[in-house]
């Protein structure tokens, strides 16, 4: 369990964040065509894991436009953007902003993905929701490195995470 804030009180997550160096947990998720991703379908890739509450939310829209922005300029490396938001949202939210380089995927079915994870908030008002975090996977599928963004209206670290893909 980790204690993060949402505009300084307290809240806490399911677990922990998966451990550099050790293999990304596999996951199902929902596509904005309504179909099934998971981490099998990116092997060989570099994935970047944006994870967020909501992206009808400005700091969650920025993340995703922020990746959108730094992902055209990555080679062989996959942004997924991960809330529980339904498809159609994320679809039109990626549409009416015009984002190409990413990929929404949804965890709204069951939850799953957020308690692998560990980063479900498990009580305050985003309860059941996702924390903000970024996990970047190299293509071997090993965890490369993990931000859990200590105060949940702050955006997270891209140029580390961007720096991790980079070594990876």
């Amino acid at each position: 369990m980790a204690t993060v804030t949402l505009k300084g009180n307290a809240i806490e997550t399911s677990g922990e964040l998966p451990k550099v160096g050790t293999k990304a947990p596999d996951f199902t998720l929902t596509s904005t065509d309504l179909g099934s991703k998971s981490l099998k379908d990116f092997a060989g890739n570099n994935v970047i894991l944006n994870i967020f509450p909501s992206v009808d939310t400005g700091t969650c829209a920025q993340s995703v436009r922020q990746f959108n922005k730094e992902a055209s300029s990555l080679d062989n490396t996959k942004v997924l953007c991960i809330s529980h938001d339904l498809p159609f949202a994320q679809a039109r939210f990626c549409g009416a902003e015009g984002l190409e380089n990413v990929i929404s995927l949804s965890d709204y079915k069951d939850g799953s993905f957020g308690k692998a994870y560990g980063l479900n908030f498990t009580n305050g008002p985003l309860e059941a929701l996702h924390s903000r975090c970024v996990v970047v996977v190299d293509a071997n599928g090993d965890v490369k490195y993990t931000e859990q963004v200590a105060e949940t209206v702050d955006e997270p670290n891209y140029k580390a995470a961007l720096d991790a893909i980079k070594n990876a």
